[in-house]
């Protein structure tokens, strides 16, 4: 009887404490842990899911995490992994808003426990105001569309739904979900394939164009919604391939043709002008100014392919646009020179309270995620001034770029990582400088990271759940 009792006891002392080891006859160390992911001094906003992490190193097995508000509140878990309570973890970063989190990390390896230098966390007094993020997740391909789709993610929780996956299409391409600044009651999205479609939601209906119009000379792609509501701003893009054979890139994505127009959802019209439409040249990436008033977009001298594919390379311009008539400007403004700054420039993406224009460089052409070069930089547009942000940057491609509606926050995709898939990354503004990016967070970070084949791109901030 006394050994089944001893057998209970000690079944519930494993349930209560999930069999883990407890930290004992601890060595103290000089370093900070190295964890994964890299969560040290980064800066995160209230609301945001639980920063759970692992030990670098394999070869730990157990660790003992203790985490202290600087105003109040702590809380303490230990197992393989430190796996946080949601709801604890929330509490905790709402008591310590505007203030920081300290992290004391216990680990054991081979029977061994050693305790590193506490690290923090900070809390930001900005918050996120938004519900989730949407993005893409594709598999590595360059021709045949496996499964893949649209997806959205709850941000204070690890819940993700799928929005549109191609599984029904027979393996056709779905891609750029693109929200009316974070609204899912406006968006758009393409399917290509002989079926193929441009889907646009807008007032609770569905719009579906042709995936390819010979009036705009090829497919609808790469949108960017006016302020209003009515206009959204396309390129029509003859897109094509090559591939490397000594070069330290794989790929080369680029269009033998390309234009930029604005399509009027009301009048179900293309707007198309000669400023934005010229010959011999690849206007690319249109985006809107947060007021409505201009269509930055980027431009570059059509090159001859395969020869001149490393010519190519885009300057950043904006027109006016009057959406009163729906009509443009009449002279085009060239902001950025790309033979100033000896890069190429793609992706703008303006933030929504009109002071920053965030973009992307790389030596030539505009498919950035090909290229490891590729970095984000940032143009006051008050000041007039532009700079790389080395405080995000990496040795490998950022690319893929948005803004939080509230201009401080930004997301991003990244190949940091491991150079072969992106993943999707935060940061924060502070007086103009961007604070140091954290990872997507995960339930098991390292165990999904490692087991997943799957790029995320055009990622992008919901201010709620998509209705479908």
């Amino acid at each position: 009887m006394r050994l089944l009792q001893t057998i209970g006891w000690l079944w519930l002392l494993c349930m209560l404490t999930g069999c883990t080891s407890q930290p004992h006859h601890v060595r103290m160390s000089k370093e900070l842990p190295s964890i994964y992911p890299d969560y040290v001094d980064v800066t995160i906003p209230v609301g945001i899911a639980p920063l759970n992490f692992s030990m670098a190193d394999d070869e730990v097995t157990t660790v003992d995490v203790t985490i202290r508000g600087s105003k109040t509140g702590s809380m303490h878990v230990n197992g393989d992994y430190a796996d946080l309570d949601i709801d604890e973890w929330h509490q905790l970063l709402e008591h310590n808003k505007g203030g920081k989190l300290q992290v004391t990390v216990v680990a054991e390896k081979n029977g061994q426990w050693t305790s590193y230098l506490p690290f923090n966390i900070f809390v930001s007094r900005y918050p996120l105001d938004e519900w989730g993020i949407t993005y893409r997740r594709i598999p590595p391909s360059y021709k045949i569309y496996s499964k893949m789709g649209i997806y959205e993610r709850d941000l204070s929780t690890f819940e993700e739904t799928i929005l549109y996956e191609n599984s029904p299409a027979s393996g056709m391409c779905v891609n750029c979900h693109t929200a009316n600044r974070t609204s899912p009651d406006q968006y758009v999205y393409h399917l290509r394939g002989p079926q193929g479609a441009t889907v646009i939601h807008r007032g609770g209906k569905d719009d579906f164009l042709k995936g390819r119009n010979d009036s705009i000379g090829g497919s609808m792609v790469y949108p960017y919604w006016h302020p209003n509501g009515r206009y959204c701003a396309f390129s029509t893009n003859k897109t094509a391939q090559m591939f490397h054979l000594t070069n330290n890139k794989r790929i080369e994505v680029y269009d033998t043709q390309s234009d930029v127009f604005v399509y009027d959802t009301e009048t179900r019209q293309v707007i198309k002008d000669t400023l934005i439409m010229r010959a011999d040249w690849a206007e690319n990436c249109p985006a809107f100014s947060s007021d409505g008033k201009w269509l930055y977009f980027v431009t570059a001298r059509q090159q001859t392919y395969p020869t001149g594919y490393d010519k190519q390379k885009y300057n950043l311009c904006r027109v006016a646009f009057h959406a009163e008539t729906g009509k443009f400007g009449n002279k085009v403004d060239t902001l950025i020179h790309a033979q100033n700054i000896g890069k190429s420039v793609t992706w703008p993406r303006p933030s929504y309270n009109g002071r920053y224009l965030m973009y992307t460089t790389l030596y030539y052409g505009y498919f950035s995620i090909w290229h490891p070069e590729a970095d984000l930089w940032l143009l006051d547009l008050q000041k007039g001034e532009t700079r790389p942000m080395n405080e995000v940057n990496s040795r490998r491609a950022e690319s893929f770029h948005n803004w939080s509606t509230n201009s401080h926050w930004f997301l991003f995709t990244s190949r940091r990582e491991n150079g072969l898939y992106t993943q999707i990354f935060f940061s924060s503004m502070e007086n103009g400088t961007a604070t140091k990016p954290f990872l997507l967070p995960q339930r098991n970070p390292k165990a999904y990271y490692r087991r997943s084949l799957y790029s995320f791109n055009t990622p992008d901030f919901t201010n709620k759940k998509v209705e479908k």
